[in-house]
């Protein structure tokens, strides 16, 4: 487990071995048809859709932060808005936006619809939400540990699901960026955003979009540090006991996985097996989704 390329980042390393139990894993990412039905059974109303409890936000912020105007605490999610020319790569609000009425049915803002999308990757769902669907269903999520063990697909000391092999050379592998990111997409793999599930191979236990199309959340909490942690040889590793990034140091962050459809060679890596990526439990995005898994 860990990263072990060029490409790898501080929190990949060291790379080291941990053993799983046997799991069951969905093949893909939960889709908008399937939340739908998890919807309409129990009437859930997700993170997205409510408004902000600022009496809980400001826990994730440093302290004295003033609350904001009441017209900002407003049900909303952060969407891709491409900009027209290059920008920095440092400063990820050139491309997201905060768009009120943004969830899981409007993945885009209030305008925006599922219909006819049903077969694409339910987005917009906070950490919370993915729990409870899968508590609902009768699973859970991944812990960080089986969601790498499943993205390898049977494969040992390769970068990517498929191999080694660039992501962008030869057939197309994978919903990712292609072209000038965030501005210019060649649409090489023929999506702007978001695929249908199952648009691209398999890796070798069967399953479908373990690299791009949308990050996927896992179980654990994020700690940048937490490999230095991790003994080899540990068994069903669960996580740290508390989040920590150095970036945001008062924010509960939980891991994600798998890159998406904004993920890029010259940007984001994340469609590599080891990158890791983090995101707040409350957070909806419309390159964010989830899979489920079950013991045996």
């Amino acid at each position: 487990m860990g990263g072990n390329d060029r490409q790898a980042e501080p929190d990949e390393i060291p790379r080291h071995h941990v053993g799983v139990d046997g799991f069951w894993m969905d093949t893909t990412e939960v889709t908008n048809r399937q939340f739908a039905e998890f919807v309409n059974a129990t009437g859930y109303i997700t993170t997205a859709e409510r408004k902000p409890d600022w009496n809980e936000l400001k826990k994730q912020m440093p302290p004295g932060t003033k609350e904001p105007d009441d017209s900002l605490l407003v049900p909303a999610a952060l969407v891709f808005d491409p900009p027209k020319q290059p920008v920095g790569l440092l400063d990820y609000t050139q491309w997201w936006n905060w768009k009120k009425g943004a969830d899981w049915k409007h993945p885009q803002g209030a305008r925006s619809s599922v219909k006819g999308k049903g077969d694409e990757p339910v987005v917009q769902v906070s950490w919370y939400d993915a729990e409870a669907y899968c508590k609902w269903a009768g699973k859970r999520l991944p812990t960080e540990a089986e969601w790498e063990w499943a993205a390898r697909g049977g494969l040992k000391n390769k970068i990517y699901p498929w191999g080694d092999e660039p992501i962008d050379r030869r057939k197309i592998k994978a919903n990712t960026w292609q072209g000038d990111f965030p501005y210019r997409n060649t649409m090489r793999d023929k999506y702007y955003r978001l695929a249908p599930v199952a648009s691209f191979p398999p890796n070798g236990y069967g399953l479908y979009d373990m690299a791009g199309n949308a990050w996927e959340w896992c179980a654990d909490y994020y700690d940048y540090n937490y490999y230095k942690t991790v003994f080899n040889g540990a068994k069903n590793p669960k996580g740290p006991e508390k989040s920590y990034d150095p970036d945001e140091p008062y924010t509960s962050m939980r891991v994600i996985r798998g890159g998406s459809f904004l993920c890029n060679a010259g940007y984001c890596s994340g469609y590599r097996v080891s990158a890791r990526m983090k995101s707040t439990e409350d957070s909806g995005m419309e390159n964010l989704s989830f899979r489920c898994v079950m013991s045996r």
